[in-house]
């Protein structure tokens, strides 16, 4: 019965901390960019959008096809790297704990 106390006693840690870091998650911004930092996206470390940057020299008509698609790259560079801080954090949660391919924290 020790081996199930300690257990529990270790997966009360594992949310504790995971609270912890989607507290951390949800504070933290990463910002992508696009066009040689012309169009810049910047999201929270859990995925939501906070804000957008246009350099106004794409402000034109006749460019509004460019300014989308910068406007998408940048929102994809930033939510590549949101998804790669989430994952380092979350591994500071698992410690280590061997999971399945796949299987993702939070549930």
């Amino acid at each position: 019965m020790k081996n199930i106390g300690d257990m529990l006693k270790q997966v009360q840690s594992m949310q504790a901390r995971m609270t912890e870091v989607q507290d951390r998650l949800e504070k933290t911004t990463v910002t992508g960019q696009s066009g040689g930092g012309m169009v810049k996206i910047t999201l929270s470390g859990k995925g939501i959008m906070k804000g957008v940057e246009i350099d106004p020299s794409l402000m034109k008509l006749d460019e509004r096809d460019i300014l989308e698609d910068l406007i998408v790259a940048a929102h994809n560079d930033a939510r590549s790297k949101s998804e790669a801080l989430a994952a380092d954090e979350m591994k500071s949660v698992t410690g280590g704990l061997p999971l399945p391919p796949g299987f993702k924290l939070p549930f």
